[in-house]
């Protein structure tokens, strides 16, 4: 049996194992607030549909509520805990989606699928709206294969203990603007997290999706070539996985024997 890995752009990605469809941060918007869609068509709507939505922290970027908006009623949709109440547009899906909050350690079982929810190092206030913070997350999704989602995060003390062995890794690698402030992931950091968890295989995301409006001409290596660099640097420092440098709407199949094929 095989892990199917679907990168949507952004944060957004489609996991299926175990016959369970996982979705990671929807964000099906053509624009949000300042940031443009700048790579890849939007997502179909076959992309919203999901068996369970993971959404890591409150940013509107991974918590879009127009987005969530899209999944068929009955979705379980596990958010981090406090996620209700530091978001009230959320009341608006409560009557048609599962909201679920979860704190890191909690697990959550999906047939032969369990997730695991685990610490991510980010801000997690809903802004611009106040000083509430809620704790943002990863998850660990252990069927087939074990698949690490980091959400967004920078690197902290006991990050692979706390995520633990996995087979596949989907980390953020870039932004959405020319400069990534504390509890962000860059190419470089992203190589080394992947150096100390050694999975399989791993995805970058989180990079040449959204840019600001109007900054084209602002350090624009910093929207198109994270990905590549992140391959580049991986090789030398984790040269046991194999990095997939996905284009929107490409997927890869990693397989339960260690042999994966993309298409």
């Amino acid at each position: 049996m095989a892990v199917e890995i679907t990168w949507w752009g952004h944060a957004t990605v489609t996991v299926r194992d175990s016959g369970v469809r996982v979705l990671t941060d929807p964000l099906f918007a053509r624009r949000l607030a300042h940031l443009r869609r700048r790579r890849g068509a939007l997502p179909p709507p076959d992309a919203a549909r999901a068996d369970v939505v993971l959404v890591s922290h409150l940013h509107a970027d991974h918590l879009h509520v127009g987005s969530l908006a899209r999944l068929a009623e009955g979705t379980v949709v596990l958010l981090p805990r406090g996620a209700r109440a530091a978001v009230p547009s959320l009341r608006r899906l409560a009557s048609r989606l599962r909201l679920e909050e979860l704190a890191a350690g909690d697990t959550r079982e999906f047939g032969e699928l369990t997730i695991r929810a685990v610490p991510a190092a980010h801000d997690g206030r809903r802004l611009p709206f106040g000083p509430q913070r809620v704790q943002a997350l990863g998850f660990v999704l252990a069927g087939e294969a074990r698949t690490y989602f980091a959400g967004d995060t920078g690197v902290f003390d006991g990050m692979a203990d706390a995520v633990g062995p996995c087979d596949i890794a989907l980390l953020p690698v870039g932004g959405w603007g020319p400069f990534l402030g504390h509890g962000h992931l860059d190419a470089a950091r992203a190589a080394r997290v992947l150096a100390e968890l050694a999975p399989r295989a791993a995805v970058p995301v989180h990079y040449g999706t959204y840019w600001p409006i109007g900054m084209d001409a602002v350090r624009p290596d910093e929207f198109h070539t994270p990905g590549e660099e992140f391959a580049r640097i991986a090789a030398d420092l984790a040269p046991g996985t194999t990095v997939h440098r996905l284009e929107h709407g490409q997927s890869v199949l990693v397989a339960g024997a260690g042999r994966e094929s993309a298409g």
